[in-house]
């Protein structure tokens, strides 16, 4: 099956890099370009692209805004992927909450491009890069704890795999992690969900982040229930 990808950049010669790195790949096929948000909204209502690679900041509508009526729009099945400049921009925590899976530097190595347009389009959520571990620790270490609702609505073991979701790791890794099938991590991930009432694990973390549920910085991988 092939992956349709769109590419939302203010700048020509990004788009051309991000193309001809896409398009020397089996089975990715780059769809459409826009040079700003507001055509990367209305191209992916046109074109219905698998995923869309989205700069941060962009004229006429920035990438957070686009991302949001994107991730919002029930006809889309679109998967958004920021795209930034620099590993410390403070925009990453609002990017997420408007439904963005995950963030990559302009700088990465091209197999890392590809592994994350691949990851996105099979719906996996960008969480493990050192990135946007390091930039969900800096910018929600420094606000203000906020209670999330329905968290307390989880079981011991749900409040485990949300822990251990926020630490990067995937559904075969954490059922490795505790010892379970797949299928059951899957099912507890669904509930963690449904119960914080989120889109998707990316937020699923930033509330847990919020929450104080996960706390940065800690020796033993930065989690602990507050």
């Amino acid at each position: 099956m092939t992956i349709r990808v769109l590419l939302a950049d203010d700048e020509a010669l990004v788009r051309a890099g991000l193309r001809m790195i896409l398009e020397a790949e089996p089975g990715i096929d780059v769809v459409g370009e826009a040079a700003d948000g507001a055509d990367a909204v209305t191209m992916c209502r046109e074109l219905q692209p698998d995923v869309a690679l989205v700069d941060l900041r962009m004229p006429r509508i920035d990438g957070i805004q686009a991302a949001r009526r994107i991730t919002s729009d029930p006809a889309l099945g679109t998967a958004v992927v920021m795209l930034t400049t620099f590993d410390t921009d403070e925009h990453v925590v609002d990017a997420l909450r408007a439904g963005a899976t995950g963030f990559l530097l302009k700088s990465m190595p091209r197999d890392q491009l590809v592994t994350a347009v691949r990851a996105a389009a099979s719906g996996e959520k960008l969480l493990a890069p050192a990135l946007l571990r390091r930039l969900l620790e800096d910018f929600v270490s420094r606000a203000v704890t906020v209670p999330a609702p329905g968290l307390d609505d989880l079981t011991p073991r749900e409040e485990e795999v949300l822990r251990l979701m926020a630490r990067g790791l995937s559904n075969a890794e954490i059922a490795a992690s505790l010892v379970l099938g797949e299928g059951t991590v899957k099912t507890h991930v669904a509930r963690v969900l449904a119960k914080l009432g989120v889109r998707d694990r990316v937020q699923a973390v930033v509330a847990a982040y919020e929450s104080g549920l996960v706390r940065p910085g800690r020796s033993d991988g930065g989690f602990g229930h507050q």
